[in-house]
């Protein structure tokens, strides 16, 4: 079980995924938008979003202090950029 955060339109919203394997970034994006689009994210239900919705977004996994995935699906951000 993993816990994915979405951040979008100045919104963020956490929603659990069942994922027997690890997922790529470009499917997790993919994920991101089908679940979207389903209503399947509190508070977010954009049923025409466009499927490259986040193809610059940044995707940040860490373990949470129990060992469980936390997925973070962001905005690139202008901090330390050069």
């Amino acid at each position: 079980m993993a816990n994915l955060n979405i951040t979008y339109d100045g919104m963020s919203a956490d929603v659990s995924l069942e994922l027997d394997r690890p997922v790529s970034d470009g499917d997790l994006r993919r994920i991101a938008v089908e679940l979207i689009r389903s209503g399947e994210v509190p508070g977010m239900q954009l049923t025409q979003m466009r499927p490259d919705a986040f193809q610059h977004y940044v995707v940040d996994r860490f373990r949470g202090p129990r060992g469980e995935e936390r997925i973070y699906l962001r905005p690139k951000v202008p901090f330390g950029a050069r």
